[in-house]
């Protein structure tokens, strides 16, 4: 059996598929709560391989993929650095193996067992298979969850860069001096356009502190301050794309993450905020902000692809 897991700042995602092609289907999927930034590698680690096993339902794995939120050095297997987990020059990949190798079954081929990439990278994977990114190139993707994550699709493919570090969007500076960001920085796009700057933006325009997904059922009922702290951090992604599209010309951008599980209570705004700060649209064709078909289980999703090859 092939798993995909996505681990993100808040919560370890794992899937198993069934079908292939335009037909591609999650079959069953387990999430478990993210131990927090602050605690140690094992404890990450162990969470990781609970739901790889929870969702492998007592099967024997064959092949485990991991999407995760950072910078990867895929050949290493490791996570380099990662701005909302506790992973520093880690060897993710040779650990959960080390986890899982009891419940692997007989070894088929010479490749390894468990394969590991960005988040956004393997999101892009997913969608470039069977979702909003299939036939679409060039083309970018924008996760939106706890941070901000990207992939750049050129030529039908993702494309990693030198260091297998392109697409790192959410720690571009939009506002110079402006808010610190996990990463170290300050004025980082994702700190207006995140999970967390929606958190922020509606406790301050609420004086309560809701979560994400508080907010997101707020605005989903027509409650107008949630649905305005929505327009808000929209019309940043608006902002932020439109540097994007200035610097690659996409076909498409397409978004996704858990925050953009709204749908157009988030991308509206964002069209709005991409044709008033992108140059020259009357002399241009503006690319289409459309969600992904696979919406927050993307990276697990491309994770579980991967796994697959």
């Amino acid at each position: 059996m092939h798993v995909g897991v996505d681990v993100g700042g808040s919560k370890v995602l794992a899937v198993v598929l069934t079908g292939s092609g335009a037909d591609l289907e999650v079959a069953s999927s387990v999430q478990v709560a993210m131990p927090g930034r602050e605690a140690p590698d094992a404890e990450v680690e162990a969470a990781l391989a609970r739901a790889v096993l929870e969702v492998a339902d007592g099967e024997p794995l064959t092949r485990v993929g991991i999407s995760a939120a950072g910078l990867v050095d895929r050949k290493a297997g490791t996570v380099r650095f990662a701005a909302h987990l506790p992973w520093r020059d880690a060897p993710v990949r040779d650990r959960v193996e080390a986890l899982l190798t009891p419940y692997f079954g007989e070894r088929r081929g010479r490749g390894r067992r468990v394969v590991l990439d960005n988040d956004a990278n393997c999101a892009a994977h997913a969608e470039l298979a069977a979702g909003a990114l299939r036939g679409m190139s060039p083309a970018l993707l924008v996760t939106i969850g706890t941070g901000i994550g990207g992939a750049v699709v050129f030529g039908g493919r993702v494309r990693h860069g030198a260091n297998d570090m392109a697409g790192e969007f959410g720690h571009v500076q939009v506002v110079p001096d402006g808010l610190p960001c996990e990463c170290g920085l300050r004025g980082c796009w994702e700190q207006y356009c995140s999970g967390r700057a929606l958190e922020r933006v509606a406790r301050v325009a609420l004086g309560s502190h809701l979560d994400g997904p508080e907010v997101a059922e707020l605005a989903r009922r027509g409650d107008p301050v949630a649905r305005e702290a929505f327009a808000t951090i929209g019309t940043w992604l608006g902002v932020g794309i439109a540097g994007l599209v200035s610097s690659f010309d996409p076909r498409a951008v397409v978004v996704g993450g858990g925050v953009s599980a709204v749908g157009d209570l988030l991308l509206e705004p964002a069209r709005r905020g991409l044709i008033d700060s992108l140059q020259a649209t009357a002399y241009r064709t503006v690319p289409d902000i459309v969600p992904t078909r696979f919406g927050p289980e993307a990276g697990a999703v491309g994770a579980a692809l991967l796994a697959g090859r």
